[in-house]
């Protein structure tokens, strides 16, 4: 029976083929849900605390990196493109006050930023300068300080948006959570004596062929109570 349940798992029938017998099934045994996954997740979730969102907005940063790749995936593209279409925006709004877009083709009229005739190319301007690419056809004048100034601003918060958001993906990709996949436990855990105590003792093997410096386990046993 132990070698059965080893190759064949806990949900199987035991079927009696003698003639004359009648036939009977052992009970199937319900899967329990874990309380420690094998990949070392712990399942047991914290509920009802209080003030729960507050605190992990406390701490953003840890708590983009702690969500899902396709979360931030998302805030990622939502980030860039709305502060994109916002800072377009403000380009387009600066030459639509100045007059900018009625003398698009004027060649004795000097705009605040040139050859930006709609939003399209205030678009295009806006992405030329964030990326530092430099096409040299559109361009801010002298004659634009209210220009200068956003080119400033625009400048400082390019830059902790890609600090933030690019730091955030690093960090996520760095961190290790899938070596578990190459840790291979011991089916059964065995309790011997080891220097005068009873100890649980089971194996860790790793598939890879890099060393693990300095690793550390944590065990968890459950147990019901005894009354």
């Amino acid at each position: 029976m132990a070698a059965l349940r080893r190759k064949f798992g806990e949900d199987y029938q035991v079927v009696n083929t003698n003639r004359g017998a009648t036939f009977s099934s052992a009970p199937v045994k319900k899967k329990r849900q874990r309380f420690v996954e094998k990949n070392g997740r712990c399942n047991v979730q914290h509920g009802n605390l209080g003030g729960e969102t507050s605190r992990y907005l406390s701490d953003l940063f840890t708590t983009l990196v702690d969500l899902k790749w396709r979360w931030n995936l998302l805030i990622f593209i939502l980030t860039y493109t709305i502060a994109w279409l916002v800072m377009a925006s403000m380009w387009w709004i600066i030459a639509y006050i100045r007059g900018d877009l009625n003398h698009g083709h004027d060649a004795s009229y000097t705009p605040c930023v040139a050859n930006v005739y709609n939003f399209p190319s205030a678009f295009l301007f806006f992405i030329e300068t964030e990326a530092t690419i430099g096409y040299g056809y559109r361009y801010i004048t002298e004659k634009c300080p209210e220009g200068i100034i956003l080119f400033l601003f625009q400048s400082l918060l390019g830059s902790i948006v890609d600090a933030f958001l690019i730091g955030c993906m690093f960090i996520k990709m760095s961190q290790p959570k899938k070596r578990a996949e190459t840790l291979m436990f011991s089916q059964d855990a065995v309790i011997s004596q080891r220097d005068g105590k009873l100890c649980l003792m089971f194996r860790v093997g790793n598939l890879r062929n890099s060393h693990m410096v300095s690793a550390q386990i944590r065990c968890k046993l459950i147990k019901t109570a005894c009354h």
